[in-house]
């Protein structure tokens, strides 16, 4: 009898690496929260033994710090070295707020878990360092305007995924003031089609990058 012609092609199961446990890992944590993006369930979603992920990660808090590198990946440091410090901020923290407004469940994770060393997260921020520090930003200065940035875009973040009436006071005859405001808030927007999450960003960032410019100017002028 004739030996059956092997098949051409990809497999039909996607080969187990890192890359596939970690963006799995993602995506249970989207859908389900923190509990259901176990090393269990995230074997049971790719369909392999537990013990088969420990090939290629060391448990779930490597897991939680591989989460923490793909949503760091996507945020954007290439304007440090080339725009000026406030620019390349600014185009930081938009791409900041994007990144974990995609998966707002990270959010919660992230904040209370201790940066893994080495990790692609820790060149994410060193771009960050060296831009401020080469802009002549005292060393002792720049984690601390990093942290202030990140509890507002955080924040920021949570606020973009939430629906756009979570102010509406509706028709509150004690809070005349607040409906008011309320009301006129749209004719603030640039235009029918833009969300007040990003005319809030835009406000809060600018004031912020301000703040820190009369800072900047300060501590230079002390040197």
């Amino acid at each position: 009898m004739r030996a059956e012609a092997r098949r051409s092609g990809r497999p039909r199961v996607a080969v187990l690496s890192r890359e596939l446990i970690l963006e799995t890992a993602l995506k249970l944590l989207d859908e389900r929260g923190e509990q259901g993006a176990g090393i269990r369930d995230i074997a049971r979603a790719l369909d392999v033994r537990p013990s088969a992920l420990y090939n290629h990660i060391s448990g779930q808090d490597d897991v939680i710090a591989g989460i923490r590198e793909l949503v760091s990946d996507r945020i954007d440091v290439s304007g440090f070295g080339s725009l000026s410090w406030d620019d390349a901020l600014r185009q930081w923290a938009w791409s900041y707020r994007s990144a974990f407004a995609a998966h707002p469940p990270t959010i919660a994770i992230m904040v209370v878990t201790p940066l893994a060393p080495k990790s692609r997260t820790s060149q994410m921020y060193e771009a960050v360092c060296a831009g401020l520090i080469e802009a002549g930003w005292p060393e002792h200065t720049v984690v601390n305007l990093i942290v202030s940035l990140e509890c507002f875009i955080l924040g920021a973040a949570l606020d973009h995924v939430a629906p756009d009436n979570m102010m509406d006071p509706g028709e509150d005859e004690t809070a005349p003031n607040f409906v008011a405001a309320y009301a006129a808030r749209a004719s603030g927007l640039p235009s029918p089609e833009a969300r007040p999450t990003d005319t809030v960003f835009e406000m809060g960032l600018e004031a912020m990058l301000a703040g820190f410019t009369a800072t900047f100017q300060q501590l230079k002028g002390e040197s």
